[in-house]
């Protein structure tokens, strides 16, 4: 670059970067993407055509550390910078003409794709996938960080013939050329571009149809055929739900789901192709312990709320996170029940009261606000404006809104003006208490709750008379219990009060059969005495991996000469995605007296220390650590795996390998263990462990 332009970048890095560009609209895009995994590294091509409102000098993008090949304008190249973070332009552009502008660049990105599995022996473990969550698209493809910047964009990828390659969008066509194949994604409706998305791997799919005849496709690993059942239960009905509580048709061509490892959130709702983490791919067992339902339909709502009407900054993100959440809700509502539904809305209540006590309260209002606020609050705040204003205010403010709005950018302000107007009602008051204001008002949510709830009515009506009544916990507790309960109500009691509560109670509540009440058992208890030793033993036989594991924990502890009874009894269960049954059956088989030989222990220990290995998700790394390391030292291979952990992308990972590292590096001789091994480290491996030594 020389003088000139540098001169110009330093000028528009402090004027025009960062800000929108009100003169130019870019409409429409063609790219062309050719990730490298060798390189962890992106090709590209992309065209984007716009309109010019007002005259210019100068055009922009956001491109994060991009090298450029070409820069076209309408065909000819035209002078540019390119700065750390930007493309800039430097042409003078009249007003009411079109443009074409053409990109050919290479990047390798820090972050946003996520190339997995490439460099271990594993080849059904590769996969590349992408997260744009915010302003991050411009990781790999010159674009906007600004989502006000909404256009139509196709997508093209090639890559090897054998993997499946996913993408926004219907896929039109594909080329063959050799061991290369191209797919061709077309989309019909603008969106901002941190909504854009791509996945490979292996995968297989199935395709359902909604009533609407919108094609529903689902991915999933070919080992994993059996489990698409149980992981992708309810779809079409929660599909079918939301087009019609919403009541503004699916506004997008078609609708994907695919799993992958290691994502960094639950799920990301990009437009038409929602990514998700493939801890939720489970058996039917599973179904009860965790599912998918929630981030489904969550995930789907936001193909409304922020795909379809998007924000217009982060002050009013509570548009995407809170309404997508509250919907999600009402569809569990529909398969679940009302009881159901409500327990939810109280859980969020508690979790917001305790953040409220420790002085944390947030405004809804407040860009920086957690996620618990933004989902959580956002939810419930939802709840108390449709309370107020009815059911079909609500409906009407809302589809009005959505309508008025598609395709384009919202503050909350526009919403409450539609809310309004439909309900004829001034919302001020429901703005300062549930929006601007900090505090929660626990107690007058209790109060609506209860009032549509008769489940809470008796829990909290319950809650105040054990405070008040000078009779014992049991003897009120079981004035109800005899009667027809829900699970969740029966869950709770046996969670809150189980201290309180008689043995003969106690077994009387595992004859309810209910899994839920059950596993709150399996939890609740730490030591289980001999007189239920029967009831606790049942509990292996249960249907849910979560009471398997405390029960098998539990019995192993309680009555050292049965457990290799127990362990026989669940000697290859898998258990959850993160192998919580497995990994603890593992270490209570190589702590076992006289179990097994000397070659079974070394081998189910190679096991249980193997899952350390960067070749398994974090979920299942994870709890390899924080069981290997409450029992035994860490061996060699497994610290390198932690500091490799430790510079992982997922950050609530990373976190938890980090203080671990912390944990070890306070015991001189973990320590003296951590600086020989980082003799054999590198890169940010070697960089990150460095630093905490010279600590």
């Amino acid at each position: 670059m020389n003088f000139i332009n540098s001169l110009l970048a330093m000028l528009f890095s402090g004027f025009i970067f960062g800000q929108s560009q009100p003169s130019v609209d870019f409409y429409k895009a063609a790219i062309h993407v050719i990730p490298v995994p060798s390189t962890k590294g992106i090709n590209g091509k992309v065209t984007y055509w716009f309109n010019v409102l007002d005259k210019t000098d100068s055009v922009f993008l956001d491109a994060k550390n991009m090298d450029f090949s070409s820069v076209l304008l309408n065909g000819k190249k035209v002078r540019h910078s390119n700065a750390k973070d930007k493309i800039v332009l430097y042409k003078k552009l009249k007003a009411d003409k079109a443009y074409k502008l053409t990109l050919d660049y290479s990047v390798i990105p820090k972050q946003a794709v996520y190339f997995l599995g490439w460099e271990d022996s594993l080849a059904d473990n590769n996969q590349i996938w992408t997260q744009g969550q915010g302003k991050y698209t411009s990781h790999w493809l010159p674009s906007f960080d600004d989502m006000n910047e909404k256009v139509e964009f196709d997508l093209k990828l090639t890559f090897n013939k054998e993997y499946e390659v996913i993408a926004n969008g219907k896929l039109k066509d594909t080329f063959l050329k050799g061991s290369l194949k191209t797919w061709f994604f077309d989309m019909k409706r603008p969106m901002s571009s941190y909504l854009l998305a791509f996945a490979i791997g292996n995968y297989d799919s199935e395709k359902v149809i909604n009533k609407n005849g919108i094609p529903i496709e689902l991915y999933y690993y070919p080992m994993d055929s059996l489990k698409v059942e149980p992981t992708y239960r309810y779809t079409s009905e929660i599909f079918d739900f939301l087009s019609e509580e919403i009541g503004i048709d699916y506004p997008w061509q078609n609708y994907k789901q695919i799993p992958v490892r290691d994502f960094l959130y639950a799920g990301m709702e990009n437009t038409g192709a929602t990514i998700f983490s493939d801890g939720y791919v489970i058996d039917s067992m599973a179904f009860v312990d965790k599912n998918y339902v929630n981030v489904n339909a969550h995930e789907m709502a936001h193909q409304w709320f922020g795909n379809l009407v998007t924000e217009k900054d982060s002050n009013h993100h509570w548009l995407h996170e809170g309404f997508a959440s509250y919907y999600a809700l009402l569809a569990e509502k529909k398969l679940f029940g009302n009881d159901y539904f409500y327990w939810r809305l109280y859980e969020s209540a508690k979790r917001l009261q305790q953040l409220n006590n420790q002085g944390k309260g947030e405004a809804l209002t407040d860009p920086k606000a957690s996620s618990l606020t933004f989902y959580e609050k956002g939810a419930l705040a939802l709840h108390i404006l449709r309370t107020k204003v009815g059911d079909k205010f609500f409906k009407k403010g809302m589809m009005t809104y959505l309508e008025k709005y598609q395709f384009a950018n919202v503050t909350i302000s526009d919403f409450i003006s539609e809310m309004e107007l439909a309900s004829e009602l001034d919302l001020n008051d429901f703005v300062q208490s549930w929006l601007n204001d900090t505090e929660f008002p626990f107690e007058k949510v209790k109060l609506l709750l209860a009032s549509s709830s008769k489940d809470l009515q008796t829990y909290f009506s319950l809650q105040s008379e054990l405070m008040s009544s000078n009779s014992g916990n049991e003897e009120i507790i079981s004035q109800i219990w005899s009667s027809n309960l829900s699970h969740r109500l029966r869950e709770n009691i046996i969670l809150d009060y189980h201290e309180s509560l008689s043995e003969s109670f106690l077994r009387d509540a595992f004859d309810t059969k209910d899994l839920k009440t059950r596993q709150a058992l399996s939890i609740a208890t730490d030591r289980i005495p001999s007189e239920m030793k029967k009831q606790f033993e049942s509990l292996l036989e249960d249907k849910s991996y979560i009471t398997i594991e405390n029960a098998l924990y539990r019995l192993w502890i309680s009555f050292p000469e049965d457990r290799i009874a127990y362990l026989e009894k669940t000697n290859g269960i898998i258990g959850l995605p993160n192998k919580n049954v497995r990994m603890l059956w593992l270490l209570l088989a190589v702590l076992t007296r006289d179990y097994l030989s000397d070659v079974q222990r070394t081998n189910y220990k190679e096991e249980l220390f193997g899952y350390t290995s960067e070749i398994n998700s974090f979920e299942v790394r994870q709890n390899a650590f924080s069981l290997i390391s409450e029992v035994y030292p860490l061996s060699d291979q497994n610290l390198k795996d932690l500091v490799n952990a430790s510079v992982h992308h997922s950050w609530q990972f990373r976190n938890f390998a980090r203080n671990l590292i912390e944990r070890l590096l306070r015991d001189d001789k973990q320590k003296q263990r951590l600086i020989e091994i980082s003799k054999e480290l590198k890169g940010k491996e070697l960089r990150y462990i460095q630093s905490k030594l010279q600590v």
